[in-house]
């Protein structure tokens, strides 16, 4: 690998011109992308990219460059123009940086998967996916209807001054549809198997095929006219039940978000807003009930949440965010870690070949509660409340505190049996109060993990795919509706 030789002899070059340390990352990602709307391809695309970028520490301060010139002349300038931009931040250096003693590994990592998408026929993925549309359209009250699929290959080495040597091989696979209905003044829309593109996994075609898109289509239709006819959801408190593909979202914005502790530093705040989790809360802060054990976790196979090491070459890694309710662990990288004092958890990633990396969330998980317990327990075990479904919207403040959340779905819960349907359901809370309300959560059956490709963080943006694992959970006395 041609490339290869020249990285490293570029990483050779400055380690002799005193640098403190350096690495690269060379990328090549494929993807693919299809959009169908009622009988039309309303999008369809296929790229690739390759190039690399180089990040460079010299004096405690940080350079970095990027190049999709594959040359040896273009690796050698783009080394040089790193360190020139090092040594351009050294002069309004305010904090020197050091790494954590990570040790630099040399290995692979490679997602398993069963069909490789990208060879599977384009006539084959708008067969299923017009086939699922055509049930969806099957009343002339459904106004559109539409279905995606995207696909993702990425291979990445990356190399250090440390000597790190690292080759990931990664594939990602994802699909949904939806259905928005229009009838007497009202407009409902229901998306299966998640809003917001459906659900995708670090798996080949076969994850596809297991959605059973045109066979949950039907069921999707019927949900969607039926809310036509629903009474709004009621304002009020009462207890809370949330499914988990809405609970996967919640954790994402008011768990994931203010743990990655580049927020709670200040340092990344100007895209999208700090952390209530300062540094004294470490240790000792109650975030939930003892029922709540959140924990970051890269290495479930089959997520996008997952990989074999992250940007800065530190293996992926389990480790606690929320122990019985106490708030334990950041997401953190080598600079930030010996802060908190401990190692880097893994969570440095970047978007792309010519992004630098940002802590950026891995899988966050909600551990399961009682091993027996279902969703149709939890709902036979809630007097009075409301059950909520598949996220429409959300809104949370800077400092991830205040939140609302709107839902597709929602039942009505009586002397444990659900008696009505409810559209428009909304709730919010405040987030430590919300999470102590948590009193029960459904056991391992219930769980699933859910991947979502569209996480949004820093200046640039950059996007990014991660995962979150749980099972539906209960949530007392909380604010529901909306209030007149």
């Amino acid at each position: 690998m041609e490339i290869k030789q020249w990285l490293k002899a570029a990483l050779e070059n400055l380690s002799q011109a005193g640098v403190d340390y350096a690495d690269v990352r060379h990328l090549d990602r494929e993807i693919e992308s299809i959009t169908v709307r009622n009988e039309q391809v309303a999008g369809l695309s296929r790229k690739s990219d390759s190039g690399f970028g180089i990040r460079v520490l010299h004096k405690g301060s940080w350079g970095f460059a990027a190049s999709a010139r594959l040359t040896e002349a273009s690796v050698m300038d783009t080394a040089t123009r790193a360190l020139e931009v090092a040594r351009a931040s050294y002069l309004t250096q305010r904090e020197v940086v050091k790494l954590d003693g990570s040790q630099p590994q040399r290995g692979s990592y490679k997602s398993e998967f069963e069909v490789d998408p990208f060879a599977v026929p384009l006539d084959k993925k708008l067969e299923l996916l017009f086939g699922a549309l055509k049930v969806l359209r099957q009343d002339k009250r459904i106004g559109v209807a539409e279905g995606s699929m995207s696909f993702f290959r990425t291979d990445k080495l990356f190399l250090s001054t440390e000597g790190a040597e690292i080759m990931q091989s990664i594939l990602e696979s994802g699909a949904g549809i939806s259905a928005t209905a229009i009838g007497d003044g009202e407009l409902q829309r229901r998306s299966y198997p998640d809003s917001h593109g459906g659900d995708c996994a670090a798996r080949g075609y076969e994850f596809i095929e297991s959605l059973r898109l045109v066979e949950n289509a039907e069921s999707t239709r019927e949900e969607t006219l039926a809310l036509l006819a629903a009474e709004p959801c009621p304002a009020g408190k009462t207890d809370l039940i949330i499914t988990s593909s809405q609970l996967g979202l919640q954790i994402h914005e008011s768990c994931g978000h203010p743990t990655e502790l580049d927020r709670a530093l200040g340092t990344e705040i100007s895209y999208a807003g700090g952390s209530f989790l300062t540094l004294d809360k470490l240790g000792g802060f109650r975030y939930g009930s003892k029922i709540v054990n959140l924990y970051g976790d890269a290495t479930i196979p089959g997520s996008i949440g997952s990989f074999g090491y992250d940007d800065e070459g530190v293996p992926a890694q389990r480790f606690p965010i929320i122990k019985e309710g106490i708030f334990v662990g950041y997401l953190t990288s080598r600079e930030t870690a010996p802060i908190v004092g401990g190692q880097s958890s893994g969570a440095m990633r970047a978007q792309s070949w010519n992004h630098i990396p940002l802590i950026r969330m891995v899988n966050i998980n909600l551990e399961p509660g009682e091993e027996d317990l279902s969703l149709d327990d939890l709902v036979e075990d809630t007097k009075d409340g409301i059950l909520v479904s598949t996220n429409k919207s959300w809104s949370i403040d800077d400092l991830r505190l205040n939140f609302q959340f709107g839902c597709e779905i929602g039942w009505e819960i009586k002397n444990g049996k659900r008696v009505r349907m409810l559209k428009n359901p909304v709730y919010t809370g405040i987030t430590p109060q919300f999470w102590n309300s948590c009193d029960a959560i459904c056991g391992r059956s219930e769980w699933r993990l859910w991947g979502l490709p569209n996480c949004g963080k820093g200046e640039p943006p950059q996007t990014m795919h991660v995962g979150h694992g749980t099972a539906p959970a209960r949530f007392r006395n909380t604010e529901v509706g909306v209030k007149k």
